[in-house]
């Protein structure tokens, strides 16, 4: 396989992040990018909590790939959260096997909620699912993108 064709069709199971200010969503697909699982909320601390956290996760479900959600402006520009985000991605590739890519996930936060009201979530149960499915929603956007994928390369 060239690396073109790592690029288009990542392997799986892939792992998905969305790094909050205090918890970070997760979810993982199946090998097959068929199927895919919301994981209970990684808890928000230091650099290299973080990254035994993921580690932990890339090695229970041997995720091959690992997406990290990038909050863009509405507009498409990048901010100082999509910053801050795109180094913790750059760090992550730094310091794992995995290519390590980012996904816009602009609104994912808001869909994300609508999609656990529509399972039939109870109000008081959406805070603790609602980053494993933001999670789950960047990691099915980047599945079904038809959008040139954005690897992160350490420098």
């Amino acid at each position: 396989m060239n690396q073109h064709q790592a690029l288009s069709k990542p392997a799986g199971p892939i792992l998905a992040l969305d790094l909050g200010e205090k918890l970070v969503g997760a979810a993982v697909s199946d090998d097959r990018l068929v199927t895919i699982k919301r994981l209970a909320p990684l808890k928000r601390s230091n650099w290299k909590r973080l990254l035994q956290d993921v580690v932990t996760l890339i090695q229970r479900y041997d995720a091959q790939t690992v997406v990290i959600g990038l909050p863009l402006k509405l507009d498409g520009t990048s901010g100082e959260a999509a910053d801050k985000a795109h180094q913790i991605a750059l760090n992550l590739a730094r310091s794992i096997q995995q290519p390590v890519f980012v996904q816009d996930e602009r609104l994912t936060s808001f869909e994300a909620m609508e999609n656990l009201k529509a399972e039939g979530h109870k109000r008081g149960e959406i805070p603790d699912l609602i980053d494993g499915e933001a999670a789950a929603m960047i990691l099915r956007d980047f599945i079904q993108t038809d959008q040139e994928r954005v690897p992160v390369t350490p420098s």
